[in-house]
């Protein structure tokens, strides 16, 4: 099923000649009435006259998570406030939040997409949607409500927390499509277990989970531990929230971005480079419907790459690869590059360990240290002393085979490691800040 044929199935000539046209008019508004890019635009030597192409994009400027910063808090909005009908901002642990605005149409705009994404989930208008993102500051919360009510769908809008009552709400409602990241999914399959409930008298059937990476060994925990398909979306608060990519339900083979809305480039994240469609780099992407805060080129630094080979789902936009991870979250340990994904896909494919984990990076002795904290099951951490020795040694052994790291191992009880009901917090960098 797909919610707007018209613009879901473009010939692919159609949808880039619309793209054209759109990203010219977004560079037209930005540099006649953001200062901000007008003077972005005259350093780098380049106007919106000269895009004859979407080729011709990549001579324009990046945009960066700082210009965002330094133009706090409406400094790259592109309409007066008065046009403004939301204001949302980024979860950012440092420096100030990313502020975005939203005007009328952009709102209209969000829901539309998010139906889309629904839609192409394997939902209707007959489900019950659980919506466990956070409502408020975050775009998590109020973009899948506001999704869900353009599908039809009852929405319950439970925010995070209360994890019980989350899961009586659950129960006694009926809901059958699950919103919320795929670690607190996991959570909540914990949850439901040591209640005494069985997730198979549950309605569940599809779970819609983001704002965080996560491995297809963590998808396959999920679906056995929730009984229901697991949909990765992706959106961020600076392009629009989620919808801006997600997977259908027939494939679950990487996430359509939404063409008609969001020109996605991949880059060399060190050199800058435009890489052509099928190599892995850092997602770059131009909004070309926003109205709000338009960006041009704005780095993501989430590593994935573009498919462009046509989906069994019928839909033609190109999609992206499931997230391997950040560019700037990756870790350097004596040299060696590693991202927390990696490490994860490791540890869930060995027997007797559960899917939470902690990295613990520190500096002894001017040398890089990482230590892996990682639960294991009653059953394992039960066992003789021996059998835990074997299990941590395996860990480091299949580390270092992969990724060319030594790393500590530290294996603990199960629960022992903090839960999240938001994004988990998978590394703790203790290093000193250069």
């Amino acid at each position: 099923m797909i919610w707007n044929d018209e613009f879901e199935t473009l010939p692919r000539e159609a949808i880039e000649s619309l793209q054209c046209k759109r990203l010219r008019q977004t560079l037209e508004r930005v540099n006649a009435t953001v200062p901000f890019y007008r003077e972005h635009f005259r350093r780098s030597g380049v106007s919106p006259e000269q895009l004859k192409t979407l080729e011709d994009l990549r001579r324009f400027p990046f945009t960066l998570k700082q210009d965002m910063r330094d133009n706090y808090p409406y400094g790259l909005f592109a309409v007066p406030l008065e046009q403004i009908v939301r204001i949302h901002a980024s979860s950012g642990t440092t420096g100030k939040p990313t502020v975005v605005g939203y005007t009328r149409r952009d709102i209209d705009t969000w829901s539309e997409l998010m139906a889309r994404s629904f839609v192409a989930a394997g939902a209707h208008k007959g489900d019950v949607i659980h919506n466990a993102y956070g409502y408020g500051l975050f775009t998590g919360g109020l973009g899948a409500h506001y999704g869900a009510e353009r599908l039809g769908a009852s929405v319950i809008p439970m925010s995070g927390g209360n994890t019980k009552k989350q899961i009586m709400i659950m129960q006694d409602f009926g809901s059958t499509v699950l919103t919320c990241t795929p670690s607190y999914s996991l959570f909540l399959a914990e949850s439901v277990a040591e209640m005494g409930l069985d997730i198979r008298d549950f309605k569940l059937r599809i779970g819609i989970f983001g704002a965080e990476p996560w491995s297809e060994k963590m998808r396959d925990e999920i679906e056995a531990k929730l009984n229901l398909k697991a949909i990765d979306i992706y959106g961020l608060s600076e392009i629009l929230g989620p919808g801006v990519a997600i997977e259908c339900y027939e494939a679950q083979n990487g996430l359509h971005m939404w063409e008609d809305h969001f020109l996605p480039e991949i880059i060399n994240p060190d050199t800058g480079e435009v890489l052509p469609d099928g190599e892995r780099g850092e997602l770059v992407i131009t909004t070309i419907t926003k109205e709000g805060i338009p960006l041009i080129r704005y780095r993501t630094r989430d590593i994935t790459r573009l498919i462009a080979e046509p989906c069994i789902c019928g839909r033609t936009h190109k999609r992206i690869e499931r997230l391997s991870g950040r560019s700037d979250d990756m870790l350097i340990i004596r040299g060696v590059n590693v991202f927390p994904s990696q490490i994860e896909s490791i540890l869930i494919n060995i027997e007797g360990v559960e899917p939470h984990y902690q990295l613990i990076v520190d500096r002894e002795e001017n040398l890089d240290s990482l230590e892996v904290q990682v639960e294991v099951n009653e059953r394992t951490f039960s066992d003789e002393i021996k059998v835990l020795q074997e299990l941590s040694n395996r860990i480091r052994k299949e580390i270092k085979d992969l990724l060319g790291v030594t790393c500590k191992v530290r294996l603990v009880e199960p629960k022992t490691l903090a839960r999240s009901e938001g994004k988990a917090k998978r590394v703790i960098d203790n290093r000193p800040q250069l």
